[in-house]
């Protein structure tokens, strides 16, 4: 499985956002390989992914795509992760 995390420049946010969804998986028993990267590169780097985690901000940007688009508030939150990834997933 593909995760794909979502920023405006692929550094801050996303990054953190990464390092928290592969804490989760983790946690949850799935295997993913979970990858930070902005929104310029988001249709080669996505292209393959089951699932990209962002912000309300990008979800215009990201566009048409075969994966699940997931809006995360609060990046920090675990839970919120954990909820909406598991939904993503089941």
């Amino acid at each position: 499985m593909k995760i794909v995390t979502i920023c405006g420049a692929g550094i801050g946010s996303s990054g953190i956002l990464k390092v928290n969804a592969e804490r989760v998986l983790r946690k949850l028993g799935v295997e993913a390989t979970v990858i930070a990267a902005d929104i310029a590169s988001v249709k080669q780097v996505a292209a393959d992914a089951q699932v990209i985690l962002t912000s309300n901000e990008f979800v215009e940007a990201i566009g048409k795509t075969n994966a699940s688009v997931i809006v995360i508030e609060n990046y920090f939150d675990t839970a919120e992760l954990s909820t909406k990834l598991e939904g993503a997933l089941g």
